[in-house]
């Protein structure tokens, strides 16, 4: 190599080490963490220093489940309603999980994990868990119905294994089931690295049905957020030592009933009251306005650089809580043979296509007829359609914006 192509190639080096834009870019890894039935006045109330400090590199804000209340998204606050609000995004008038006996999930609503496994197959999910059903019923490992969808990595089960978890009335071997599940989990990212991982602890929910607001649940919040510093440790470890943008997102899948904190399932503001800690950089309006679980799946997605199909985006009832967005927070009210449709505007820039539909053949797996019925600019925030000569029953409306979509329903 002659004395002009060494002085190029050096400037060359010297250019990329000074400029990381044009550098690789680090790889992108996500882990999601619901930790059960934790309201977030009683979080707030504990000391969880490592909670506060996975929130100091990005945010916590209360949110909710649920549903809309009093309509047809309304959702029972129960934990595998939850789980499955977060992993397909939608509400259970779509998902079909509505208890957790789990008896007929509708898969064609597909799960954070299929979308990333359909774009990215060589890339690897894991799922730690205490509880089986999450993974073998709401992801539907190797069923028919997913696709055969398979998880690169599977930690659960123990809660099947009396032998060396012999089950007591006062739940420690849920905790003991816990801390495996946890430790299992930091050990693998910190080794493994897996692209899209989801961890469930179930011990902090069995202290609140026995004990409900006392020292005992307390105690186990506390020992929680012990396994968060876990767990975000390896992350750290992965950072630090590897080109790594990791995501990590904990949250709850339901609050505790206002009487003594035992119970949950009903939509009353304490049972409905979650949070969400992460350490996401560019959080943006929606997660500062009580966000929904079903938000944390197109957040993801975000991270992960999956996309949804159009038809399936039409159906996902979150948006993500990071990065630019166009619309939030729509009405739609049908009178006197129009549809009003309303919106906020977070940016002004560009146009709402609006979309609707009469029929809901997707959740049976076929398609639906959407008419586009205007196209208006976003700082509009308002709309009238005509509908008096389409059937009348159940409406779709899409506002489909340059940075997300919006959807509601009209059932009568």
């Amino acid at each position: 190599m002659n004395l002009k192509y060494i002085i190029i190639a050096a400037f060359l080096a010297v250019g990329l080490a000074s400029n990381p834009s044009l550098a690789q870019p680090r790889v992108k890894k996500t882990v999601f963490v619901i930790v059960d039935g934790i309201s977030n006045d009683v979080l707030e109330k504990i000391q969880k220093p490592n909670l506060d400090l996975i929130a100091r590199q990005g945010g916590y804000t209360r949110a909710h489940v649920g549903g809309e209340k009093g309509t047809y998204s309304q959702t029972p606050t129960i934990s595998a309603v939850g789980y499955n609000s977060l992993l397909t995004g939608t509400w259970v008038n779509k998902h079909n999980v509505w208890d957790n006996d789990i008896k007929a999930p509708n898969y064609n609503y597909w799960t954070i994990f299929r979308f990333f496994k359909e774009q990215y197959p060589a890339k690897r999910s894991a799922v730690f868990s205490t509880w089986l059903d999450n993974r073998t019923k709401l992801v539907g490992d190797g069923l028919p119905q997913t696709d055969k969808l398979k998880t690169d990595y599977t930690f659960d089960g123990f809660e099947l294994d009396t032998i060396h978890f012999p089950h007591d009335k006062l739940k420690d071997y849920i905790h003991k089931i816990d801390e495996k599940v946890v430790d299992e989990a930091a050990s693998y990212i910190k080794s493994n690295s897996p692209d899209l991982s989801w961890v469930y602890l179930e011990y902090t929910d069995d202290m609140g049905h026995k004990y409900g607001d006392s020292d005992q649940f307390h105690n186990a919040i506390r020992m929680m957020d012990k396994q968060m510093g876990r767990l975000w440790e390896a992350v750290q470890y992965r950072e630090k030592n590897f080109k790594e943008d990791w995501l990590v997102v904990i949250t709850t899948d339901h609050g505790r009933d206002a009487k003594d904190g035992k119970g949950h399932g009903g939509q009353s503001d304490r049972e409905r009251s979650t949070w969400i800690v992460t350490n996401a950089k560019d959080l943006n309006v929606n997660f500062r306005s009580n966000p929904g679980v079903v938000d944390i799946m197109p957040t993801i997605a975000r991270h992960m650089d999956v996309s949804f199909p159009k038809e399936q985006a039409f159906e996902v009832d979150g948006v993500s809580l990071t990065g630019k967005i166009s619309i939030l927070d729509p009405v739609v009210k049908k009178e006197n043979g129009k549809i009003n449709v309303s919106w906020k505007a977070v940016t002004k820039e560009g146009n709402v296509k609006v979309w609707l539909s009469t029929t809901n053949h997707f959740e049976e797996g076929g398609r639906d007829l959407y008419y586009l019925m205007d196209e208006i600019p976003a700082g509009n925030e308002r709309v009238t359609l005509d509908i008096s000569k389409l059937p009348a029953g159940f409406y779709k409306i899409v506002l489909e914006a340059k940075y997300n979509n919006l959807n509601r329903w009209i059932v009568e």
